[in-house]
């Protein structure tokens, strides 16, 4: 706001306007001010792997990239119904690129988020259990708006494992949003999962409200392209 003023000292432009109409400029200039920097705290902290944007995706490549669902699922509401998504495909194809560009859109719009590797998350679980952390992290993670889980169910899991993961699924269910990617079609978690009765639990949970984002096409990984564009 002082950085405003100094500049409606300087600026002559200011001097035919009203006493309020130079206070809203004032307002106006903390309001955008903490917008900005509110925005790049929650870019900071939510370690998405990519500098990824809706803006930048390349809808143009034939990999079921579909624009009006993705465009959908970026805007104002998405985030408020707590659906769940899920980015489908195999590896290279960009299913970690459209998830964080996805965050991302969420972050524009004020809300939090975090990216986890989902073999990570599971390890995260196992210390946190062990040194005494597991409630106060398991909370944490339930309260962020968007939380990616990357190369979900990437490998089989043991039961222990399975009951962390549907934990975790159950503290957002109808609450948070949460976005899955995974090599694997969700007909084949189950097996993924092993215990019938928690890959049951868990399924019911995620797909009663799901969005499928299905890629396909070759490693886009191969392709040389500048740091900036979609990989």
């Amino acid at each position: 706001m002082v950085e405003a003023l100094e500049q409606q000292q300087r600026s002559r432009e200011f001097l035919a306007l009203s006493f309020d109409e130079r206070l809203a400029h004032l307002v106006q200039a903390e309001t955008n001010y903490r917008d900005e920097r509110r925005m790049t705290r929650l870019l900071k902290s939510v370690k998405l792997r990519s500098g990824a944007s809706i803006e930048a995706l390349d809808f143009r490549a034939s990999r079921g990239l579909d624009r009006s669902q993705l465009l959908a699922l970026a805007g104002a509401r998405w985030i408020t119904t707590h659906d769940f998504v899920a980015v489908l495909g195999p590896t290279g194809v960009g299913k970690t690129y459209v998830a964080c560009a996805l965050a991302h859109a969420g972050i524009r719009r004020g809300y939090s988020a975090l990216y986890l590797r989902d073999p990570r998350m599971l390890e995260e679980v196992v210390i946190a259990r062990g040194d005494g952390r597991l409630t106060r992290l398991m909370t944490a993670w339930s309260k962020i708006d968007v939380l990616i889980l990357d190369d979900f169910l990437i490998r089989p899991i043991t039961p222990d494992a399975a009951s962390d993961t549907l934990e975790i699924i159950e503290d957002r269910t109808g609450l948070r949003l949460t976005i899955l990617t995974s090599q694997l079609t969700i007909a084949n978690w189950h097996e993924v999962i092993g215990d019938p009765t928690l890959a049951d639990a868990l399924l019911d949970r995620v797909t009663q409200r799901l969005h499928r984002i299905e890629l396909t096409g070759e490693s886009m990984r191969r392709a040389t392209q500048p740091p900036t564009k979609e990989h």
